[in-house]
């Protein structure tokens, strides 16, 4: 009986699979089923196809698409064909994953107006001109009703309904349209067409993105079909939803202004701090890691870390120089000039933890406890100009710092931690 050999791995390109799963969800086999896509694609002089698709339901594209374009990046970065897919076709009936109702139907103007800015921003991203960008009308728009049946006939109605946003609006007897079971097969349909390697998307696009795999292998693609990369979502400036464009008073867009970009970041609750600068590509695990220490022993004010993150942004999409200009104009506008000159001050010892609501109460700033956890969730409270959103949160800030504590519009009180 012969036996086959198991393919060894390179460490080259396990080191690769790595830094490309980093802080994602790799289906079905893992880093080490990656690594040998990569080494085969090495030897075969075969770049990998790495499908993104991206429905332009909005004009705008956030922050929270950057995560993933940014792995879309890297596969580039590694000599790998990226195919971005404007989804016109898909928009058409809208992504109903995470949808509790059905979305409102967009007008074909509407969605190719979106469109070419999906396409000018996703250039801030990844390298448009090596990338093969295509649209799903192209061959979604003109299917015969023969190849539509044979698509439906691929899958089940059981295992559409089966997903969990569909599931949950039939046990809350909320409607789900006809049109909106189609959505995964269609976008399934694109990596069947596109002959797709990896396909990328957040967490809520598990369904989609495997469906994509499933239709490959019902179209005769049995054999190595592709993969799915899911990267986490990021949370809008609430700290609490997905950032969305549903949700345009938590969503940092790629096209707000300078100013703009920069106050929304410096607006995030500090808790999502570290979450932002991993999923942006600030910082790595060990670097996280050893924020945080530093954070905990009181050597460093999250404020500083922040406007760090928000003037790095800014410089990312809209350059150096507007980047300076906007931090300067944030100081200026709510460390500076909204602060009265004379307000009164409090000593207190640096490196103790002080309980937010506590001295709010006890500075005659709230009149109860009560009052100061509904000042702080309505976002009237202040640290140095910037929301605090966490009801339970505590200062901790080493010996030296000076900050200044806000209350509404008119209540001021500088802490000096000796």
């Amino acid at each position: 009986m012969t036996s086959v050999s198991p393919i060894v791995i390179n460490e080259i390109f396990l080191e690769q699979a790595q830094n490309l799963c980093r802080g994602g969800e790799l289906l079905p086999a893992g880093v080490m089923e990656l690594a040998r896509k990569l080494q085969k694609a090495a030897e075969s002089s075969t770049p990998l196809r790495v499908k993104l698709g991206l429905d332009p339901t909005r004009p705008d594209l956030h922050l929270g698409h950057t995560v993933v374009l940014r792995k879309l990046r890297a596969f580039q970065d590694l000599g790998h064909q990226a195919i971005l897919i404007i989804g016109d076709a898909t928009a058409m009936i809208g992504d109903p994953s995470g949808r509790s109702a059905t979305r409102p139907p967009l007008t074909e103007a509407e969605i190719k107006v979106n469109a070419q800015t999906y396409l000018d921003q996703a250039g801030k991203v990844i390298d448009v001109r090596k990338a093969q960008v295509v649209r799903n009308s192209e061959w979604l728009s003109g299917m015969k009703l023969e190849d539509f049946l044979k698509l439906a006939a691929k899958t089940t109605v059981a295992q559409i309904i089966a997903r969990e946003d569909f599931a949950n609006r039939l046990k809350e007897n909320r409607p789900i349209s006809l049109h909106e079971l189609f959505y995964p097969l269609m976008q399934g349909y694109d990596s069947v067409v596109v002959d797709a390697d990896i396909e990328l998307g957040g967490t809520d696009q598990r369904f989609n993105n495997l469906m994509g795999r499933e239709l490959q292998i019902a179209y005769g693609r049995e054999k190595d079909p592709q993969m799915v990369l899911l990267m986490p979502l990021l949370e809008g400036t609430d700290g609490k939803i997905k950032m969305s464009k549903s949700y345009p008073e938590h969503c940092i867009n790629l096209t707000d202004t300078p100013e703009d970009f920069y106050g929304k970041l410096m607006s995030i609750p500090d808790p999502l701090l570290g979450r932002y600068e991993f999923l942006l590509g600030l910082l790595n695990e060990e670097q996280l890691e050893e924020q945080t220490q530093l954070f905990k022993a009181g050597e460093l004010n999250p404020r500083d870390i922040k406007m760090h993150l928000a003037k790095y942004m800014v410089g990312q999409y809209h350059g150096p120089e507007a980047a300076e200009q906007a931090e300067q104009a944030f100081i200026t506008k709510f460390q500076k000039r909204d602060i009265p000159e004379d307000i009164p001050e409090l000593a207190l010892q640096g490196g103790l933890d002080y309980v937010l609501t506590t001295l709010l109460t006890e500075q005659a700033l709230a009149p109860s406890r009560n009052e100061a956890r509904r000042l702080i969730q309505g976002g009237g409270v202040k640290l140095d100009g910037e929301k605090i959103m966490d009801v339970d949160g505590q200062l901790n800030l080493p010996p030296g710092s000076s900050v200044v504590l806000q209350v509404g519009k008119r209540k001021f009180l500088r802490l000096n931690f000796a």
